[in-house]
């Protein structure tokens, strides 16, 4: 797998979340609350999916498409892809 030379500290990643999450749903950063689930901000399938193609890009992982769906907070998503790129990709591609 090919992981990013810095990959981001859990700070980061929850941030950068957090101001994908207010971009799609367009609310500010601070109403974004890391703990409460996506689609009580409006997140749906397209945005999910956008997401996981984002996430995918940023990181340089290989992803289900389901990922905010089975991770559906972003603390939850957050643990998830430090795991995995502390592990490597899921589906044991690389990009």
């Amino acid at each position: 797998m090919n992981i990013p030379e810095s990959a981001p500290s859990d700070t980061d990643l929850r941030s950068w979340l957090r101001a994908r999450v207010a971009h799609y749903v367009q609310l500010d950063v601070a109403d974004i609350d890391t703990t409460t689930a996506l689609t009580t901000y409006g997140l749906d399938s397209v945005y999910a999916l956008i997401l996981c193609g984002d996430i995918e890009d940023h990181l340089e992982l290989v992803l289900e498409p389901t990922v905010a769906w089975d991770h559906p907070t972003i603390d939850a998503l957050a643990r998830h892809l430090e795991e995995t790129l502390a592990q490597g990709s899921p589906s044991g591609e690389s990009r």
